[in-house]
């Protein structure tokens, strides 16, 4: 097997993500036959001796696409100090593999959320270049008003970064209209960088739910309930994310077993069976 960066080999194994990997190797704690790595080192995960804090890496599992609804009050986390409920707890009694979550999602909003252990896809899909769209369903208290609505879409400033929606609009008001909802789309994924949108606008979220990861989407899912993945949409997730399809495993070709040589009867032969047709 050829060498490979050392942080494309962490993110495979399931244990983080690409970027994580690459901050780990950067921290000095992965060594590769005892030395420290360096960003940019290579290695054969099946002949080197790779230890992530200490521990030996193990060989790279079966690539896992999860999609769970993520309920409120639950971390997006692999697990919690504080020990609260985290979204890998809601999917280890079924998925064995080392997965983890794509991108974040506030511990009190709900909705759609990625897990895998391929980091390559899980790096695309959460990085702002390459534009993978999220939309979300946001219910404010009142409405917005035209100098509000003109806030919300020229965007604020998180992380010293500009950050706007790529779309905004009211789907609905609640009887009364003592509240409305809106879908609203984003592609930078920043931290509570929805909630910080309509603040700035004047407005606190009331309720958030991502309804959609790129062309993932399923209304039937219900809060706590997740599926795998059909190929269909893992090679969709990959077209949004700019990322060419995986070569398909090559096909075992079953060798035929050459037909025995037919043999030809001697003269003698042939003399004997033309005496046997004649009585």
């Amino acid at each position: 097997m050829a060498k490979e960066r050392i942080q494309k080999l962490i993110a495979r194994s399931g244990l983080c993500s690409r970027r994580d990997a690459d901050r780990m190797v950067a921290e000095g704690r992965v060594t590769v036959n005892g030395q420290p790595a360096a960003v940019g080192d290579k290695a054969d995960v099946a002949t080197d001796h790779i230890k992530v804090d200490g521990k030996r890496l193990k060989v790279a599992e079966p690539d896992r696409y999860v999609l769970l609804y993520k309920p409120r009050a639950v971390m997006t986390t692999c697990d919690d100090p504080e020990e609260r409920k985290t979204v890998i707890d809601l999917v280890r009694p079924i998925v064995k593999e080392r997965v983890f979550p794509v991108g974040r999602l506030d511990y009190h909003s709900e909705g759609l959320l990625l897990l895998t252990n391929d980091g390559d896809l899980a790096a695309k899909v959460t990085h702002p270049r390459f534009g993978v769209v999220r939309e979300y369903m946001v219910k404010i208290r009142g409405d917005l008003d035209e100098t509000q609505d003109r806030l919300l879409r020229a965007g604020t400033v998180i992380d010293g970064h500009h950050v706007r929606p790529l779309s905004a609009e009211r789907v609905r008001k609640s009887k009364g209209g003592t509240s409305t909802w809106w879908r609203v789309e984003v592609t930078e994924g920043r931290t509570h960088e929805v909630r910080q949108l309509f603040f700035r606008a004047g407005h606190l979220v009331q309720r958030l739910r991502r309804s959609a990861i790129g062309p993932l989407r399923d209304s039937s899912l219900r809060s706590g309930d997740f599926r795998m993945l059909t190929d269909d949409e893992v090679k969709a997730l990959r077209r949004a994310a700019g990322q060419k399809p995986k070569p398909a495993p090559p096909k075992r070709v079953r060798k035929k077993t050459p037909a025995a040589p037919r043999k030809t009867p001697s003269r003698a032969g042939r003399s004997a069976e033309r005496r046997t047709r004649k009585r």
